[in-house]
């Protein structure tokens, strides 16, 4: 559904599947980890994993993958900063993994020494599972990322901290994956004092300035939500199937039309991506999500504010929070310390609209713009390591 809806823009748009300068790229030989799951992309690079289960306050079950140190350290009675990495809308724990081992921030982080948990939210790839529902329930897809920082944030980080014994971890976030934070670390301050540092990488609050041509979808977001439930009963994903397929038959033959599925929806760096590793990307995205959270980020499009689902009626909403509009969310009432990682060329947390959450923050302690990089170059780019993991590391062990 994905691809089929981003190809499609691609043509409406106009834009070109070949940038100036490049033409279609040549075959690439099958690469194994597109096969993968997160455990093996792991293990296959000589990492320990292991895999904890994780039940929230209204009951599903998330499954958090954990590196406890690097390649061949395994010395008992070290004391190693706890650090969770949590990926962004249809992502998972493979967002920090898709990259050589000195490239992927997951692994660079283990072998410097930290103790690495890799947070996986509900309906994704590797959380849908539930107490009492299942993924053919359409209760279990009842749910956007107003749930994912009331309920999947503070039940992954208190176990990280009970497992641990660590008082405090760091947070690092992607897209989705700040936006929950700045929800949630807002909303509840006993959760907030758990987080030693929150590291937002291509940050996301309010989205009314994004470039992507997803936004065309914006207005129509009610009707397309109601369509896709209709077919899948609330779920947001293309088949596995599809994607592995789509992995190994056309971003193993032309890479570059894979990369430019990647691009019009983040915006476009071509010198930082890494264009043998596409399949592999594609392999693992989109991981799933529900339709209501896409809803939720249509809202956030049309409305441009930082706020709570809106049921659709005063009634409903009265309903559900007690008053006629959806409550709004304050980033400025956060306490957590926050370093902010942003790109100009980001077609989804815009310079504008990371411009207002920077004058929101109170906490703000470090602020780097990277000049050429986009929504994905946080978590894949080649170039990664030096303009952002070195200083995220420094973080981490200072």
């Amino acid at each position: 559904m994905l691809f089929a809806v981003t190809l499609s823009l691609l043509v409406v748009t106009g834009a070109s599947l070949f940038p100036p300068g490049h033409s279609p790229s040549p075959q690439l030989a099958e690469d194994p980890e597109v096969d993968m799951n997160a455990t093996e992309l792991i293990t296959s690079k000589g990492f320990p994993c292991e895999n904890h289960y994780v039940t929230t306050e209204d009951g599903f079950i998330l499954n958090m993958q954990r590196i406890p140190h690097g390649r061949g350290d395994n010395s008992s009675g070290t004391v190693r900063p706890a650090v969770m990495l949590q990926h962004g809308l249809l992502g998972s724990a493979t967002n920090y993994l898709d990259n050589l081992a000195n490239e992927s921030l997951a692994f660079i982080l283990a072998d410097a020494g930290a103790d690495v948990w890799l947070g996986n939210v509900r309906g994704n790839t590797y959380s849908r599972a539930h107490k009492t529902l299942k993924p053919s329930d359409e209760k279990f897809w009842a749910w956007s990322f107003d749930e994912m920082a009331k309920y999947d944030l503070p039940a992954m980080i208190d176990y990280i901290v009970q497992t641990t014994g660590q008082p405090q971890v760091h947070y690092v976030g992607h897209s989705q994956g700040t936006l929950i934070g700045f929800a949630g670390f807002s909303q509840n301050k006993t959760l907030g004092q758990l987080v030693k540092t929150f590291i937002a990488l291509a940050p996301v609050a309010t989205v009314g300035h994004i470039k992507s041509p997803i936004r065309l979808l914006a207005p129509f977001s009610k009707e397309l939500g109601a369509a896709i439930e209709l077919f899948g009963h609330g779920e947001f994903l293309p088949s596995m199937e599809l994607t592995t397929w789509f992995a190994d038959g056309v971003c193993t033959d032309i890479p570059l039309i894979c990369a430019n599925v990647l691009f019009v929806l983040g915006g476009y760096d071509f010198k930082a991506l890494n264009m043998s590793r596409v399949p592999v990307y594609i392999a693992h995205n989109p991981a799933g999500t529900s339709v209501r959270n896409v809803m939720h980020f249509a809202q956030g499009v049309n409305t441009d504010k930082f706020m709570m689902f809106d049921f659709g009626s005063a009634a409903a909403n009265m309903e559900h929070y007690g008053q006629s509009t959806p409550p709004l969310y304050h980033p400025e009432r956060m306490e957590v310390p926050v370093v902010l990682f942003s790109g100009d060329r980001d077609f989804l947390a815009d310079p504008t609209d990371v411009a207002w959450l920077r004058s929101q923050l109170k906490t703000t302690v470090a602020d780097h713009v990277i000049p050429h990089w986009e929504h994905l170059d946080f978590i894949w780019a080649e170039d990664a390591p030096t303009l952002c993991y070195k200083e995220i590391q420094r973080l981490v062990f200072n």
